[in-house]
């Protein structure tokens, strides 16, 4: 009974750790967007063959996978090594290697301008930082999802239930 006891705290830690206290300090916790919700995003996204886009916390992979399947370059950044190591799984199961790619680390460091869509599924608080590097990196038509979280500073152009979609005008770019 103790060993049971200790492996289901242990699990318990691991969890906390790698699914909550880790990805909080650089952004959300892992909570995924379901299957539907993932071809929504992609389907309000209006995702072009040969689009660029990137999935900014990419968690299991499933968003990247279903702009892939749309015929993007699909990318995704995620901090946690594990949901890294299961989306690269899920990639090589679907065949989309070549064209859906997941990138262990943090979106906040890296310059975005090569993608014409980026999609989110974060938290409020950070949605406000993240409309500032948006606006700052991105061109001009570039598309912006949000799943459930609105930028403060940006009116949807389209949106389906809780998913946004945003588009950068002129108007938009930060100087």
């Amino acid at each position: 009974m103790t060993m049971i006891i200790t492996l289901a705290v242990a699990a318990i830690v691991v969890y906390l750790v790698f699914f909550v206290f880790f990805p909080l300090g650089r952004g959300a916790i892992y909570d995924p967007s379901t299957q539907e919700e993932s071809r929504v995003m992609a389907e309000v996204a209006d995702v072009q063959p040969g689009d660029r886009a990137v999935d900014l916390g990419s968690g299991d992979g499933r968003v990247v996978i279903a702009l892939a399947l749309r015929g993007a370059e699909a990318h995704g950044f995620e901090v946690n090594p594990i949901l890294v190591a299961v989306s690269r799984r899920k990639i090589r199961e679907q065949g989309l290697e070549g064209k859906a790619f997941i990138h262990w680390g943090s979106f906040w460091n890296k310059d975005l301008s090569r993608f014409d869509l980026i999609t989110v599924f974060q938290v409020g608080f950070i949605m406000l930082r993240l409309e500032n590097k948006l606006r700052k990196e991105l061109k001009q038509g570039a598309k912006i999802v949000s799943h459930y979280w609105r930028f403060p500073g940006l009116i949807p152009e389209r949106s389906k239930g809780t998913i946004y979609r945003y588009v950068i005008s002129p108007r938009e770019r930060a100087s």
